[in-house]
């Protein structure tokens, strides 16, 4: 490749129209830039520029070479901001929306991890329904969004995605809890909480126990997913939800998730997005990468 300082040269010469007002403006010899040029000329064989009485003129040659000259001057100075990215600080705000679930174990594991590193990022987590997550997309209200089912959007890239199955969620003790994976069936023994008909997962349990031929009455319904968790915990109920819902309580042994063996629920899509064509500044970046390495760690921990 080419001398940085004599892309420069090139450059300048190509601009003011004369190897006297570049020389002036890099502070250096007019002798010395003519030089350089001169022998360029000899290497590829052809004038670069046409010397003329009031001043030089590019050449074809001359064209095509600087067309290359000014496109390696601009990644070079792309690249010198992306190294000079590295080592600085990232700061800034950084808005997320997800659910209430995913609010209290996945991101905020990943936002406590984040913190410790990237402490001049501020961190925003806006609990929301599936509707309301796209529109604070859509809307630009949010940089990134972690949720299940979120509909496509041609305004919205997919970072990480994975097809999160629900299964049978129950406190350690509870019976069902010594089995690795359990019938429909054996579920429908037990008191249920199900999602009530505003969640898009009321759907999917509802169906997949209709299409068994269960006719079940569930003990308890509700829209949070913490009443779930917290009515699993106690024991009360079999609730049925994915394992990241319920990260964080499988870290510290207050619930066990099982898998249903004989009846397969319906896609749960877990989807990690970012804006298309905003919100790509380097805090949000960075945030997006550890969400995704807290995800992969659910993944690998249940193996």
């Amino acid at each position: 490749m080419l001398h940085s300082r004599l892309l420069q040269y090139l450059d300048e010469v190509a601009r003011h129209g004369s190897i006297r007002a570049a020389a002036a403006r890099l502070h250096i010899a007019p002798s010395a830039i003519n030089r350089q040029i001169l022998v360029l000329e000899q290497e590829l064989g052809e004038p670069l520029f046409e010397r003329l009485p009031r001043g030089m003129r590019l050449t074809p040659a001359g064209e095509v070479l600087l067309a290359h000259v000014r496109r390696t001057m601009q990644e070079y100075r792309e690249a010198v901001t992306e190294i000079r990215d590295l080592h600085a600080l990232p700061s800034g705000d950084v808005v997320i929306a997800t659910m209430t679930g995913l609010a209290s174990g996945i991101v905020s594991a990943a936002t406590v991890s984040f913190y410790a590193r990237h402490p001049a990022v501020r961190i925003s987590i806006r609990a929301l329904s599936t509707h309301d997550i796209l529109r604070a997309m859509v809307d630009s209200e949010a940089d990134l969004a972690l949720g299940f089912n979120i509909p496509a959007s041609p305004q919205l890239e997919t970072c990480w995605q994975l097809d999160t199955r629900l299964g049978a969620v129950v406190a350690p003790q509870h019976p069902l809890a010594r089995r690795e994976s359990i019938p429909l069936a054996d579920c429908a023994a037990y008191p249920l909480v199900f999602a009530d008909r505003s969640m898009l997962i009321h759907g999917i349990i509802a169906d997949t126990f209709a299409e068994a031929g269960l006719r079940v009455e569930p003990a308890f319904h509700t829209n949070s997913i913490e009443t779930m968790k917290r009515l699993a915990a106690s024991g009360a109920a079999v609730a049925f939800l994915s394992r990241f819902d319920i990260a964080e309580e499988q870290h510290n042994g207050s619930l066990a998730y099982r898998p249903v063996r004989d009846r397969a629920f319906s896609n749960n899509i877990l989807s990690l997005v970012r804006r298309g064509k905003h919100g790509h500044g380097p805090a949000a970046l960075l945030f997006a990468e550890e969400i995704v390495a807290t995800l992969e760690s659910v993944v690998s921990s249940a193996g």
